[in-house]
């Protein structure tokens, strides 16, 4: 629950534009309730990011698959003070060692089309552009992007 805060510090702000936000604090209470529940129903789920040197929490990286997903998403966010500082690429290369160890040998990262910091993290971390994949329920070609992580090998 300490991650509430900050947490909500970004989802009920105009930055959370590219996750369906701004949120509500009664939304982000759901939101943060349904990615620790991830973990019990699907075995997978979304962790905090926090800076080794002294604890402070940075922002998030799932890998989920809510009801509305076709396919098992991973996706970051990270608070406006630790972007560009490489934090969002290593957690994201944590997050697929995950995935991959742990069976996956897919995942898509959802981005909406104006989301270019995203989109230059996905293609750093080797995600190649899917046109041909399944979009979440209520996206279009027209918003949204879908770059597909590929197990190595």
């Amino acid at each position: 629950m300490a991650d509430f805060a900050p947490l909500y510090a970004l989802f009920g702000s105009a930055r959370a534009r590219f996750m369906d936000g701004p949120f509500s604090p009664k939304q982000m209470w759901y939101w943060i309730a349904s990615e620790v529940g991830s973990w019990s129903l699907q075995g997978f789920g979304s962790w905090g990011i926090e800076r080794r040197s002294d604890g402070a929490f940075m922002g998030q990286l799932g890998i989920n698959k809510p009801h509305h997903f076709p396919e098992v998403e991973m996706g970051w966010v990270l608070l406006e003070d630790f972007e560009g500082q490489g934090y969002a690429a290593e957690a994201a290369r944590a997050g697929l060692d995950w995935a991959w160890a742990n069976g996956h040998d897919t995942l898509v990262s959802y981005i909406d089309r104006q989301n270019t910091r995203s989109i230059a993290l996905a293609t750093k971390l080797g995600a190649v552009q899917d046109p041909n994949a399944a979009l979440p329920d209520g996206d279009t070609h027209s918003d949204t992007f879908v770059y597909r992580h590929r197990r190595a090998g």
